[in-house]
């Protein structure tokens, strides 16, 4: 058995240590925001926070959650900047099919916790690892500019 800090709470989970993170979210826990896209960390529908940093689930090994904090886009809206995301996310309509759109919401939460008054640069360079097939990239970048309070993005 293993205990994960999940969304702020202790969740036990009974999976072998190199478990994916995704099929621990999904499978074992009920979570299933965090989708899978890839399998291989290339397109970031699987992006998850561990202790505040992007990572991809698919990937990160339960024995690497263990004593950290996982967020997964189900508890993303409890911090401020997560928050202000989703909303922009919804004020600017970002979503096309959708299925992307948790990882790219918790790699926008990711940006703005370290980095508040994004440059375009800095956007790409965050966004960079998240692939969306109805090319939204427009309204995403309008979206985070938004949820950091740089102007009217819609």
């Amino acid at each position: 058995m293993t205990t994960l800090t999940i969304n702020g709470k202790a969740t036990t989970v009974a999976a072998p240590d190199d478990t994916p993170l995704l099929w621990v979210l999904r499978d074992h826990v009920g979570l299933t925001g965090t989708k899978f896209g890839c399998g291989m960390a290339l397109c970031g529908a699987c992006t998850v926070h561990l202790n505040g940093a992007p990572v991809r689930a698919c990937q990160t090994p339960l024995s690497t959650a263990v004593g950290k904090k996982i967020t997964t886009i189900e508890g993303v809206g409890a911090s401020q900047a997560g928050k202000a995301v989703q909303t922009a996310w919804m004020k600017v309509g970002v979503a096309q099919c959708g299925y992307c759109q948790s990882g790219q919401i918790m790699s926008a939460t990711a940006l703005l916790q370290t980095n508040p008054r994004p440059s375009d640069a800095d956007i790409d360079q965050a966004m960079s690892g998240n692939i969306c097939r109805c090319g939204t990239y427009t309204r995403i970048r309008a979206a985070i500019k938004s949820a950091a309070g740089m102007g009217d993005a819609a």
